[in-house]
């Protein structure tokens, strides 16, 4: 007994171990902070225009048009395959900036990007199927912390080897493809859920307690019996009909399920408080991501890469070491977020909102940086206080 307990206590250790391996190298990419030096260098020799009009916009788009389908195929398939998929994708999107040329084949790289970037959701949602609740704060922070050190370590080392080393681009993303090889490989390792948060739940009927032993008595034959061979077939019949009734209530659960979703969705955002936290998570998230898909393309007009030193390693990872101290010291100051929330909401968005106006007409490279980095560690701290507040009563993968 006390074996098998053991076994059962750690059963976490392993999927976490090997998620955190994947999430490590999947994050290990020195090449991203040089991406658009990269494409409007030799190795490329996209112009600046292509790269922002017709290059960039098209992992928004996809993104948008992917986020939602692959939500629900990423529980109905139960996380693994799609953390897979994440994996494949990534192989494609470097093989694609490596070996490829045109504007055409950068554009089906970030589609396969958008591809990458909307199945990250499971892998923050596998492990909640694999481990037990007991478990669920402290790989939830394992698994965070994980991609937080690998971004960081990634953007020091790229920004080391373009400095000191005076590495090509092309070298670059040669290492972040290696990288991303090794996480996908690791992906096969991953044990595969047995249950999901909304489609794979316990399919089989529940007895009620006060008729399984009755029905157990009643179907058993008497010990003076001696079942025919017709009963034998009967018992047979009915073992297999047994068996196939899950599949049908499967089939019945599933489309309870996107019912169910549909109305927990209606019913949580009725609530005005909630509702205005969500519209300010949507429109913060997408503005982020329009910031985060373009900065490069500003500094590049304010420093080009082939005029000045340009040290977008060092200011991503110094952007990343704030956003996780930000969000950890939000765990630590003794406030009632529910009623100080939105007035922290309304003040660091007011920060952040000048920060990119200063971003806008300042000439300085320095001083873009300096507003990259305060924008970036407001938004993570208010994206950490969001949690904390009205939307911390509806969590998507609860939903029961």
């Amino acid at each position: 007994m006390a074996c098998c307990k053991e076994i059962r206590s750690s059963s976490w250790i392993y999927p976490t171990l090997v998620l955190c391996i994947y999430g490590f190298f999947s994050m290990m990419r020195p090449s991203e902070p040089f991406l658009t030096p990269y494409l409007t260098g030799p190795d490329k020799n996209l112009t600046i225009n292509e790269v922002t009009n017709q290059v960039f916009p098209v992992w928004t788009y996809s993104y948008l048009v992917l986020l939602f389908p692959v939500f629900l195929i990423t529980d109905y398939l139960r996380y693994k395959p799609i953390i897979s998929l994440q994996g494949l994708s990534f192989i494609i999107t470097w093989l694609m900036l490596l070996f490829f040329q045109g504007v055409l084949a950068m554009q089906w790289m970030e589609f396969f990007y958008g591809m990458v970037t909307a199945t990250e959701v499971a892998y923050y949602a596998y492990i909640y199927s694999v481990v037990s609740a007991d478990h669920y704060q402290k790989v939830t922070s394992y698994c965070r912390s994980i991609t937080l050190v690998s971004t960081t370590v990634a953007a020091v080392l790229g920004q080391l080897l373009v400095s000191l080393a005076e590495l090509s681009y092309f070298y670059l993303n040669a290492i972040s493809l290696a990288s991303l090889s090794l996480a996908f490989l690791a992906s096969f390792f991953l044990p595969m859920p047995k249950k999901s948060m909304f489609f794979h739940k316990n399919h089989i009927p529940e007895i009620p307690q006060g008729t399984m032993g009755q029905d157990t008595m009643s179907n058993a034959p008497s010990i003076n019996e001696q079942p025919s061979c017709q009963e034998d077939k009967d018992v047979v019949k009915s073992s297999v009909i047994s068996r196939t009734l899950p599949e049908c209530q499967s089939d019945k659960h599933q489309c309870h399920m996107l019912v169910q979703l549909c109305k927990d969705l209606k019913e949580c955002y009725c609530t005005k408080k909630l509702l205005y936290w969500s519209l300010w998570w949507a429109l913060a998230t997408a503005g982020y991501n329009q910031i985060v898909n373009y900065i490069q393309v500003l500094w590049d007009d304010r420093a080009p890469s082939q005029n000045y030193e340009i040290y977008n390693g060092a200011v991503e990872a110094a952007a990343t070491f704030l956003s996780s101290v930000t969000s950890m010291a939000v765990g630590y100051v003794k406030i009632n977020w529910d009623l100080s929330g939105e007035l922290a909401l309304g003040i660091f968005s007011a920060v952040d909102a000048g920060s990119l106006f200063l971003m806008h007409f300042t000439t300085n490279i320095w001083a873009c940086y300096a507003s990259y980095l305060v924008f970036k560690s407001c938004y993570m701290l208010l994206i950490t206080i969001s949690t904390k507040s009205p939307l911390m009563d509806f969590n998507p993968f609860l939903i029961t």
